[in-house]
């Protein structure tokens, strides 16, 4: 008799040694594969997804038996937190789950019935796969575990108040899991007008991103650089009607004298112009030009001073140095008609020598333009 109870006692307790080590013992892999954010595509290459993947499938066909007779069930779980509301994120996450889910049937030969999915809104931008693969128990261990089963008065109490535990938990779990419902219904919805959209979804998204890049500003400062190298200052001012009209005005002035005012180089000039810009980035232009000014220039032993008119067509490049400067490389080709007289000087005297008048066909205005977006 003492022995039988010695028995019993022992296998009670090596049966509170084995469960832990039994619950110790389940395989629960997890497979992470990351996702871009806000897109719902599965690229395999990005962010060592085809590693994981690999991965993934090898422990698929090692347990592939087992998962299809469900024995061994493989738990998808999609997050997503780039959408604006709980919504937008549960119906991205489903696309991303599904989207994995479809690697694995294609890849691995496995049906939609093994799977287990739950989606989430938050938590990051990636969808998980879990493996739970049961530990193998010896006889032995079966035969204590069975041994640790045997009711007594204490293990009576302890079972109720599990039972009553597990209850409570299932009613906490069925409360959420009609609230996911809930959510989960408005995502498939939600879901179902993305998929009926479909080809404006693609195309319009890529267009957004590309409208952050594009050059387009309000209102901007311009100094014509080359004219600065030239001893000839200039500014300029453009507004942006739309992001593809644009109307920029620019201005130039300078006087200069030497050699007792024997020689003189002096000059202003008013140029509007009408800009049109092409492409999606808004940075090519094409455009119209007028310009207007007088000049008085004296390099050699005969002087010219008149007025000049003219205008012609632009064309340039705005090359982006950061979000507040740019260059602007342009050239305008059109005519030039100039009215001057001609002039020497003697004693000091300006000497009239005669008018002329001259029409040039042409470059008729060139710049390498610094421009300072303000907004």
């Amino acid at each position: 008799m003492s022995k039988r109870i010695f028995f019993i006692v022992l296998c009670l307790w090596l049966a509170a040694v084995a469960f832990p080590l039994f619950a110790q013992g389940k395989s629960d892999t997890v497979y992470t594969f990351r996702f871009v954010t806000d897109r719902d595509m599965f690229y395999v290459p990005f962010n060592g997804n085809d590693a994981e993947l690999s991965r993934l499938l090898e422990c698929v066909e090692q347990y592939k038996p087992d998962i299809l007779n469900k024995r061994v069930p493989l738990h998808v779980d999609g997050y997503c937190t780039a959408g604006e509301s709980d919504a937008d994120n549960l119906a991205m996450a489903k696309v991303r789950s599904n989207r994995v889910k479809s690697e694995l049937i294609v890849r691995g030969g496995i049906k939609e019935e093994c799977f287990v999915t739950k989606n989430h809104s938050g938590g990051g931008d990636y969808v998980t796969v879990r493996i739970v693969i049961p530990a193998v128990r010896d006889d032995a261990e079966e035969a204590c575990l069975a041994a640790g089963h045997r009711r007594t008065e204490e293990s009576e109490q302890q079972r109720l108040e599990q039972e009553r535990a597990a209850r409570e938990q299932a009613e906490r779990e069925r409360a959420e899991a009609a609230r996911l419902a809930s959510e989960q219904a408005r995502a498939d919805s939600l879901a179902m007008e993305r998929a009926a959209a479909g080809s404006e979804t693609e195309t319009v998204s890529p267009s957004a991103e590309k409208a952050e890049d594009a050059d387009s500003y309000t209102l901007s400062l311009r100094a014509n650089l080359l004219r600065w190298a030239t001893l000839t200052p200039d500014v300029g001012i453009e507004w942006r009607i739309t992001p593809s009209v644009g109307i920029a005005v620019n201005g130039s002035w300078t006087s200069w004298t030497w050699q007792d005012n024997d020689r003189r180089y002096a000059l202003w000039e008013v140029a509007p112009e009408v800009r049109y810009y092409m492409g999606k980035e808004k940075r090519g232009y094409l455009g119209a030009m007028f310009k207007a000014g007088q000049f008085n220039y004296k390099l050699s032993g005969t002087g010219r001073q008149g007025d000049l008119m003219g205008g012609g067509i632009t064309g340039g490049y705005q090359l982006r140095l950061n979000k507040a400067l740019s260059l602007d490389f342009n050239v305008a080709v059109g005519c030039l008609h100039a009215d001057y007289e001609k002039y020497e000087v003697i004693d000091g005297v300006r000497v009239r020598a005669g008018k002329e008048t001259k029409n040039w066909w042409g470059p008729v205005n060139a710049g390498v333009t610094l421009v300072w977006k303000l907004f």
